[in-house]
């Protein structure tokens, strides 16, 4: 495969833990997958994985306060993968092989980019394990289009094409944050197709575990009712409202907060994960950096809940 190299590709790794080149023993990984080819608003979603790593340094000893754990020990950091800038289709043919090599052998997170990198990685998924995955969707958009204003794919037609393709159980699909413009074919179609949509006006003033839990249940029942699929989470930071997370291609008012995309994350962290990703971070406009600290949040969220799993069996 030709080897696509790009200035803007990251330097830094996630909390300053060694490259994967260098401890390939490590059973947790993170990388970049720094493309926005397919962004219909606002560009620059390719420099969000450098931005989310830097911030991540803040994070310190990474121990974190729920958890108890610290996910510096058993994570390394794959970089940037490469790949072409250009064409979507040929931008996902370089991403899957790479992706199925590092999910061989660890289990991933994957910081983007925009949301069209998530259709070849859970196109590597459905591969590894050989059945459909459950999915956890937290967005602003329900990114069900049938085309993506008239081309074939972006990043706004990805679950509908995850659902037609098989890569994941329409069933044990859940979107939460969901609150953009868009026709009722677009809007209902995971709730038609047998998943659930939890709106952002559903959650709102849901804040503790507790008023959160008939979304937790949820998930837990659509997983488990499906065979215990390996569940998957693709988190769109514009799931938030732009006051905790301005720093995106197309800002939606009206969204989630972090304590509610935090605790539903902690609360979950004992299912069967298969990965996670974490998209559309678009440094240029975030301000005093709340964007990519609430990425890098949510990522070491996630990673001390597997960490957690890790460590006490």
């Amino acid at each position: 495969m030709s080897d696509y190299g790009f200035a803007y590709l990251s330097s830094t790794t996630f909390m300053g833990v060694p490259r994967l080149a260098d401890a390939p023993e490590r059973p947790l990984g993170i990388a970049g997958v720094a493309y926005d080819g397919a962004v219909t608003n606002r560009p620059g979603a390719r420099f969000g994985p450098e931005a989310i790593r830097r911030a991540s340094l803040m994070l310190c000893d990474g121990i974190h306060p729920h958890f108890d754990v610290s996910p510096l020990d058993l994570l390394a950091d794959a970089g940037d993968l490469r790949t072409p800038n250009t064409s979507i289709d040929t931008m996902r043919a370089a991403l899957q092989p790479q992706v199925e090599n590092l999910i061989a052998q660890r289990r991933m997170c994957w910081l983007g980019g925009d949301h069209s990198i998530t259709l070849p990685l859970l196109r590597a998924y459905r591969k590894h394990y050989g059945r459909p995955l459950a999915l956890l969707h937290f967005d602003a958009h329900c990114d069900t289009w049938v085309d993506h204003f008239g081309e074939p794919s972006g990043h706004g037609t990805w679950v509908y094409e995850a659902i037609t393709e098989g890569l994941v159980d329409p069933k044990a699909t859940v979107q939460v944050g969901i609150r953009s413009a868009g026709v009722r074919e677009a809007r209902e179609y995971v709730n038609d197709m047998g998943g659930k949509v939890w709106t952002s006006r559903m959650l709102r003033g849901l804040e503790k575990p507790a008023e959160l839990q008939p979304v937790i249940d949820d998930i837990r029942r659509r997983v488990a009712a499906q065979g215990n699929l390996p569940l998957y989470l693709s988190c769109d930071i514009d799931c938030l409202d732009p006051s905790f997370a301005p720093g995106t291609g197309t800002p939606e008012p009206g969204g989630l907060t972090s304590n509610q995309v935090l605790t539903l994350i902690e609360e979950l962290a004992d299912l069967d994960w298969a990965g996670m990703d974490c998209v559309e971070v678009a440094p240029a406009y975030d301000h005093a950096e709340l964007t990519v600290n609430m990425a890098a949040n949510i990522t070491w969220a996630w990673l001390s809940g597997q960490s957690a799993r890790l460590l006490r069996g």
